[in-house]
């Protein structure tokens, strides 16, 4: 029996490991195009990018494990079929479930590692992802001046140059634009040829012309726009630098983004969700207190009894309206109605106003409660895609990565929709968090329940003509009940 179990582990962390990171591989690439824009020509050094993958890969690990358990282990039972391996085991008396029982208790690991991985791990690669991301986002283009281009790269200059020599450094008929002083296009510098390298340090852009002419409107002079002075001066040679500092990659403070709901472990959503529900509560009894003290009337209606009227205009109108006016001149009667309907409009403006205010405050508690329940999400999936994968490998009795990669795919785009519906259905307030979250593993749940019973029993579920004789039965009492 020992020998079986070793051999069973080994059957099946093969497939597990391989198709885990085929997974992760397949979302990385998805994630490349994604943000392919965001990445190409920014002169990014290849360790900001090989980071940003990694991250990146941490953060999709989520998707890639259930799939990955899933995957292997339909692959592993369904090859231990197709070769009557699983017959040979049950003819010396061992059933599917006595083989199946190393393999559960590694599945129970790969839970518990993937609820401690959830837990610990994730908040730290989302952290790092997302701020690095941001970084990379918020970097410019790399420096990069083309022939015959404006390039606007430089902040404050506008440089064009109509033509570059083969060593990229030597340019020609140059044209600079100096826009640092924010008042326009004030000084132009212009040369037939000159040169461009970096200093030794890579900060600053050095540009050498030759045989060239600077013009530049004088300002700071009285009457300036009457007489609009001009400076004209020619040189042979000019060096001017260029701070290059804001095309490199800037770091943000990562506390800017610890407070995100994705980038906390249990503990910490426990105490946020805590003391967010404190401040909605206190919200709440604030706006009511700030409100009635405005509209201390309102205050004395006894809101727990419902008064059904006909029509509650015409009640209002009667009963309060019409008592008051009729002591009033016609112009005062005017002034008092206007002065109602606006305070009506502010009162209104007011409820709508607290009420999306609340509306925010909740979600944002929701948004804490959903991935306060995906930490455990996580776990529970990967433990049920194996009672998924392994009795139904052992149905189909087919192995390798062509029918059970069809039927892998299928189950867990289902879960992954289901799940992806319900997560939205709750964060938008249509369902309570319990429920939608969770409705993916109640879907799949009893489908691992049915298909481990079916497997365990030798019930012939992929038998046609056991389904055949299933029909024509079911028909066969459908026509007595209609005689």
């Amino acid at each position: 029996m020992k020998k079986l179990n070793i051999y069973m582990l080994k059957s099946y962390l093969g497939p597990f490991v391989f198709t885990f990171f085929v997974s992760l591989f397949i979302l990385l690439l998805q994630f490349l195009w994604k943000y392919i824009d965001d990445l190409v020509g920014k002169g990014l050094e290849w360790y900001i990018i090989a980071k940003l993958m990694f991250y990146a890969s941490s953060t999709f690990v989520p998707l890639a494990l259930p799939l990955a358990v899933l995957l292997s282990s339909l692959m592993t039972f369904g090859n231990m079929g197709e070769h009557y391996e699983l017959v040979a085991m049950k003819a010396a008396g061992i059933s599917l479930r006595k083989a199946m029982r190393p393999l559960v208790i590694l599945s129970v690991i790969i839970s518990v590692m993937a609820f401690l991985f959830s837990n610990y791990v994730l908040p730290v690669a989302n952290l790092k992802f997302g701020s690095l991301l941001y970084d990379v986002r918020q970097q410019k283009l790399a420096f990069n001046i083309n022939e015959g281009i404006y390039y606007h790269g430089l902040e404050g200059f506008v440089i064009r140059v109509g033509k570059k020599a083969k060593d990229n450094k030597t340019i020609f008929d140059v044209k600079i634009y100096n826009h640092s002083k924010n008042r326009g296009n004030l000084t132009v510098t212009t040369a037939e040829r000159g040169t461009m390298q970096l200093s030794p340090n890579e900060k600053s852009l050095i540009f050498t012309l030759y045989n060239g002419n600077r013009y530049s409107e004088i300002i700071n002079v009285s009457r300036y726009r009457e007489s609009r002075p001009f400076e004209s001066t020619k040189f042979k040679k000019q060096i001017l630098n260029f701070d290059l500092s804001q095309f490199q990659l800037s770091h943000t403070n990562e506390d800017l983004f610890k407070s995100h709901y994705s980038m906390l472990n249990i503990k910490q959503l426990n105490k946020s969700i805590d003391s967010l529900s404190k401040k909605y509560i206190k919200s709440e009894n604030r706006y009511k207190e700030n409100f009635f003290r405005g509209y201390p009337h309102l205050a004395k209606i006894d809101t727990s009894e419902t008064v059904i009227i006909d029509s509650a205009s015409q009640l209002l109108i009667d009963t309060i309206v019409l008592p008051v006016i009729y002591n009033f001149e016609t112009n005062d009667k005017l002034a008092i109605i206007e002065n109602a309907q606006r305070a009506a409009r502010t009162a209104k403006k007011k409820i709508i106003d607290y009420e999306r205010e609340l509306q925010t405050r909740q979600q944002i508690i929701t948004k804490h409660e959903v991935a306060w329940h995906q930490k455990f999400k996580l776990s529970i999936a990967c433990f049920i895609f194996f009672f998924i994968g392994a009795p139904l490998g052992a149905i189909i009795r087919k192995g390798g990565l062509g029918l059970p990669v069809v039927v892998s795919v299928i189950f867990f785009v289902l879960y992954h929709v289901v799940s992806m519906t319900g997560e939205k259905a709750v964060k938008t307030g249509e369902w309570n968090v319990e429920f939608g979250l969770w409705l993916s593993t109640i879907i799949v749940l009893p489908l691992g329940l049915f298909l481990t019973y079916k497997a365990t029993t030798d019930a012939q579920l992929m038998d046609t003509d056991s389904w055949t004789k299933f029909f024509k039965k079911f028909d066969f009492k459908r026509k007595q009940i209609d005689a």
